[in-house]
């Protein structure tokens, strides 16, 4: 794709009409005993736009600003293990990892004596739902599968220019650019695939696993992501400076520049390729050959020229608000174009992305917007109308602390597991709270919740902090469902994917949401 063909179309899949960007990620694959390949539909695409915490001022992309991240040729784990690392003051990045929301965690993600050569990666030390390259267990989340998460550095050398994609971006340091570098946006992208669709076709926890990258990839070292930015400056300057609309996404902006894409006119560029990339295939597009563990594949580091054919390509819904340590996912609302995402710091921006297709069974219930739209290459919309009844309760859940009475401030006590909406926060006081990069304990957010003179704090997602004093529109949900550990104190539970482990001053208030006259 081209920078003209970005910035000169007059149509685009993202919800925000201003942002003509190009995401872009490799396609997922099924390798099948009989030797063929089946695509593994996209449930959806979230992109945030993280604005952290810094001393920097974060300025918008330019026209045609292109980023690269991860290895297509990487076939061993990185120096660094499974560990994430985003910032360089922690060491050398390590961006890219594979998330994997269970319904039991009985059995370690990764074999605990994984080396990652031999047909399954290694563990994230610091959270046991994610690690680098394929795990070898089923990912059967609630409306959560098999997960890519992919960070972009955010620190611009303007002096090597916008082409120089290789080289003119790094991450930053304790949250700060070198002097003379443009702080950007910080994207992540969160792709979900539908590999609960494969469950019957293969035994997992034998230390192998059957998917395999359109690249060849059979480990997910070579997990990358591109961006070519197609942004009007002047509407991606404005939210970045005034909007912090959090999981609302980019759309609740206020005196949002341009207004809104209409679904009917959006659109997609075809493939300059024409092959088949979906359905059941004898060879993966473009022919590329199944590499193996440990061995880099023949030709070098350069991506395979077909590799853009067997793409994901989003359709972008945006959303704004201020990062945490790990974004979760974000659906609407109210169902409407794709579900939004966001995560804060100090701000953040969501594009969400989905595929075109009906929503699988794994979709949430109608009503409620977790993580998943259904499969294919446009924009899945949930086109519900719907009229909502507030009411207010109290909640007094009994439930096993997951953390130690001791290890939590005087006064404060575990009430339970709590589901949460990643495009409407049950806990609202303060979203993603900045107690620092995988620090996140439940002691940590009670604390920091308390001083803030709030009643309840949840931790969510290993990583996430919530504080309020009323849950909105959430309900009790399995103890099973809160099932990470924090990303701070291993030996610490912090909820789930869009599940909080809820601690409590006292009777805090539960406002409870009923869904009436649904209709299409």
């Amino acid at each position: 794709m081209t920078d003209d063909q970005a910035l000169d179309s007059t149509c685009t899949s993202s919800l925000v009409k201003n942002d003509k960007s190009n995401y872009w990620t490799p396609k997922l694959y099924f390798h099948a005993e009989n030797g063929s390949f089946i695509d593994v539909p996209m449930f959806y695409m979230n992109v945030y736009y993280f604005f952290e915490p810094t001393t920097d001022k974060i300025t918008a992309f330019q026209p045609g600003h292109r980023m690269v991240i991860g290895s297509p040729s990487l076939r061993t784990p990185p120096a660094t293990g499974g560990l994430s690392i985003l910032d360089l003051s922690q060491g050398t990045p390590q961006p890219v990892q594979w998330t994997c929301p269970r319904s039991s965690t009985a059995q370690p993600l990764y074999p605990p004596d994984s080396d990652g050569l031999h047909g399954v990666g290694i563990q994230d030390p610091g959270n046991q739902g994610a690690g680098v390259g394929f795990p070898d267990q089923n990912c059967d989340g609630y409306a959560s599968p098999l997960r890519a998460d992919i960070h972009f550095p955010s620190c611009y050398d303007k002096s090597q220019g916008l082409d120089a994609y290789k080289t003119n971006m790094k991450f930053p340091t304790n949250g700060n650019c070198p002097t003379g570098w443009e702080h950007k946006p910080h994207l992540f992208y969160e792709v979900y695939w539908n590999t609960p669709l494969f469950a019957d076709l293969w035994t997992p926890g034998q230390g192998k696993q059957p998917f395999v990258l359109s690249n060849g990839d059979p480990t997910g070292y070579s997990l990358h992501a591109d961006f070519i930015s197609g942004w009007d400056v002047t509407t991606l300057q404005q939210i970045i400076d005034n909007c912090n609309a959090g999981d609302s996404g980019m759309d609740k902006c206020p005196g949002l520049i341009g207004g809104l894409n209409d679904p009917s006119t959006s659109c997609n560029i075809p493939s300059a390729i024409n092959e088949q990339i979906y359905g059941v295939l004898d060879q993966l597009p473009g022919n590329n050959p199944l590499g193996q563990w440990g061995v880099p594949p023949s030709g070098g580091t350069s991506p395979p020229a077909s590799s853009s054919a067997s793409s994901t390509a989003v359709n972008v819904v945006s959303t704004p608000s201020t990062p945490a340590t790990k974004p979760a996912t974000k659906p609407a609302t109210e169902p409407a174009t794709l579900p939004a995402t966001v995560a804060p710091t100090t701000k953040v921006a969501v594009v969400s992305e989905s595929s075109a297709g009906s929503p699988t069974t794994l979709a949430p219930p109608t009503g409620t917007t977790h993580t998943d739209p259904g499969a294919g290459n446009v924009v899945t919309s949930y086109v519900t109308r719907t009229s909502w009844i507030v009411t207010t309760v109290t909640i007094d859940v009994p439930g096993s602390s997951p953390t130690s009475t001791s290890s939590i401030p005087a006064g404060w006590s575990y009430k339970g597991c709590f589901s949460d909406n990643v495009n409407a926060r049950v806990l609202t006081g303060i979203t993603f709270a900045d107690i620092g990069n995988h620090q996140v304990t439940n002691t940590k957010c009670t604390t920091y919740c308390g001083a803030k003179g709030f009643s309840l704090a949840g931790t969510e997602y290993g990583g996430q902090c919530f504080c309020g004093n009323e849950l909105v529109g959430s309900s009790s949900i399995a103890e099973s469902m809160c099932n990470m550990a924090c990303e701070g104190d291993g030996s610490q539970t912090c909820g789930g994917p869009n599940a909080l482990s809820v601690y409590t001053t006292g009777s805090a208030k539960k406002r409870h949401l009923r869904i009436r006259g649904s209709s299409q």
